[in-house]
């Protein structure tokens, strides 16, 4: 009995059982807590990460105290140990701490939010949840064709913002610019064509116009930007084989393909009842007969 109370004197001996009493006394809460999480929370997702998250600070906790137990004799160590323990931790976890941080920007500054489409890191979608990780998209484009759902669901971390520029096609300005060239032949009435592709771009855009009439001058009055004319416009361009016309137009940038086909069906009825006046160019192949050839042999 005195040899096990001299030995209980020896301060190393003394600071280990201190340190396993400590270490039996988290283990058992850790337990403790995962058995009452498990009763309490019914959502699987947030049980199994309340979980986590519990086991990973009692982890964390028998770290500190392993590190102070052993290498710490006075306060000024235990405050060198820690800084050193954050500095690794915060090295470790930085992409985590910067999606985290990432959230906070997101949801202060207003970046953007869900139900926004947006570009970010290549990937193009429109926003369907922003949580404190990561923003999750719906993915368009990839192998289908123009503003389409290519049906993936794309997660991606919220330290993104930080790494590169993010495209937001709906945050102040719902409206995008789009264009819609037009093929005609050297022969048409070039005023005629003008005209009914200006008049059939007013009329089915009236409505656009007018909405990005009122956004535009927010725009305007928001930020460092010039005035810009928002009713379709015409430039004519000259190519070897026929006459471009190029109208610029404004859309909803949720409507863009739709408004593109609508466009081209009623522009193309239009120039169908010019009776000949307005013709539609197409480049063409002529395919000249190889003349016959008559080859006599002599022996």
């Amino acid at each position: 009995m005195d040899a096990i109370l001299d030995l209980l004197e020896k301060p190393f001996i003394s600071k280990l059982i201190k340190l396993l009493l400590w270490l039996f006394v988290i283990l058992i809460s850790i337990g403790f807590l995962r058995k009452i999480l498990k009763k309490r929370i019914e959502n699987i997702t947030i049980r199994y990460r309340a979980q986590k998250g519990v086991e990973i600070v009692g982890y964390v906790l028998i770290l500190l105290l392993v590190l102070i137990s052993f290498t710490a004799e006075s306060i000024k160590d235990y405050t060198i140990i820690i800084g050193l323990f954050t500095a690794g931790i915060t090295f470790t976890l930085q992409e985590l701490i910067l999606s985290i941080a990432g959230s906070f920007y997101i949801f202060f500054v207003r970046v953007y939010k869900p139900g926004d489409r947006i570009e970010i890191h290549n990937i193009k979608g429109d926003v369907i949840d922003i949580d404190s990780i990561y923003t999750t998209i719906m993915e368009m484009g990839e192998w289908v064709s123009s503003d389409n759902y290519s049906g993936r669901i794309v997660k991606i971390s919220n330290s993104f913002v930080f790494k590169g520029p993010i495209k937001n096609y709906s945050m102040d300005f719902p409206f995008v610019w789009d264009e819609l060239n037009i093929l005609i032949t050297y022969g048409s009435d070039i005023e005629l064509a003008k005209k009914l592709v200006l008049d059939k771009a007013n009329s089915l855009l009236l409505e656009y116009t007018k909405n990005s009439m009122a956004k535009w001058k927010e725009m305007v009055a928001h930020y460092y930007i010039e005035d810009a004319k928002l009713e379709p416009t015409l430039a004519l361009g000259l190519t070897d084989n026929w006459i471009e016309l190029n109208l610029r137009y404004i859309t909803d940038y949720k409507l863009r393909r739709g408004t593109k086909h609508e466009l081209f069906q009623e522009i193309q009825k239009a120039i169908l009842e010019t009776n000949g006046k307005v013709q539609l160019a197409s480049q063409t192949l002529q395919l000249l007969k190889i003349p016959k050839m008559e080859i006599n042999l002599q022996k």
